[in-house]
């Protein structure tokens, strides 16, 4: 498989993540960590019937290297408990903005990579994309960083660390089938249980479209999302990848809109310019590859 058709493949993972925001305002008063389990055990359950489906046995799945379960994990689940922390220690503003420099920290870490050539377009359309986050999470306006949330304000920097250490390191990981991911999914899981029982009280959902909420979050932005990501982190252009990552939260705002939870303004418009096009220059060499190619 060419890389340009893997790193397509991971960018399906960005457009689910897209949908992240508004499916999770429809699973009602769902707490994060219980959110988090149940949307892994869906994921991991989504991939035990593509194994039953097959006649592969899902245990042969479990061997794989320890690093590899490791890093899994450590992405997987740290990802999520270092957000979660921040937003209960810090502003949501302040704790989304911090976290969100996970892209540009894909760009630059990639750089460590055998192989992969760090250049200017790459940066500059991680800081283009970056820039126009900004803008949809401040609206515009003005922030202050409160040292009083320096707790929160470093949970989320770890949380952005850890998923593009993740990603990056994904990478020396190759010969990993990304099959094993489902495994991940449900040791996330597994640990997300404890955090719930200790951090917040149960609340299920309340009727069927809160729990096709939380199915349709295990099988897309929670599950599904993160086999495509692995493929193409790993078989991809990673630095495409960690640029177009900032369509995410484009993709958020204009569902949001769309469903009648946000407000269409010159400032959205700035903002998908800014995200679109620093993508664009960030993959100037990989769209220069696929017309030699064609």
């Amino acid at each position: 498989m060419s890389s340009s058709r893997a790193t397509l493949i991971g960018s399906t993972a960005v457009l689910m993540w897209g949908t992240l925001a508004l499916l999770t305002t429809w699973t009602g008063a769902v707490p994060p960590f219980q959110l988090t389990a149940m949307s892994f055990t869906i994921a991991f359950l989504l991939m035990a019937a593509k194994w039953l489906s097959r006649g592969e046995r899902p245990a042969a799945h479990l061997r794989q290297p320890v690093a590899a379960w490791i890093l899994g994990v450590f992405g997987l689940f740290g990802y999520h408990f270092f957000y979660f922390m921040a937003l209960r220690e810090a502003p949501p503003v302040e704790a989304g903005l911090i976290a969100y420099l996970w892209p540009l920290l894909i760009v630059l870490f990639s750089a460590l990579l055998p192989g992969e050539r760090l250049r200017w377009f790459h940066v500059a359309g991680a800081l283009m994309g970056l820039a126009g986050t900004v803008l949809l999470v401040t609206r515009g306006g003005a922030i202050a960083f409160d040292p009083t949330h320096l707790v929160g304000h470093l949970a989320a920097l770890v949380c952005a660390v850890t998923w593009a250490t993740y990603s990056v390191l994904s990478r020396r990981f190759g010969t990993v089938p990304t099959d094993a991911v489902g495994w991940f999914c449900g040791a996330t899981a597994l640990l997300a249980l404890p955090c719930h029982l200790i951090f917040e009280t149960t609340h299920w959902p309340e009727g069927a479209g809160q729990w096709l909420a939380v199915l349709a979050l295990g099988l897309g932005p929670v599950g599904a999302a993160f086999f495509t990501w692995d493929h193409g982190v790993k078989h991809g252009d990673i630095q495409v990848l960690g640029a177009l990552s900032y369509g995410a939260p484009l993709i958020s705002t204009a569902l949001l809109i769309a469903f009648g939870k946000g407000e269409a303004t010159a400032l959205v418009g700035a903002a998908c310019l800014l995200i679109v096009g620093g993508a664009l220059l960030a993959g100037k060499s990989m769209l220069a590859r696929s017309k030699r190619g064609g």
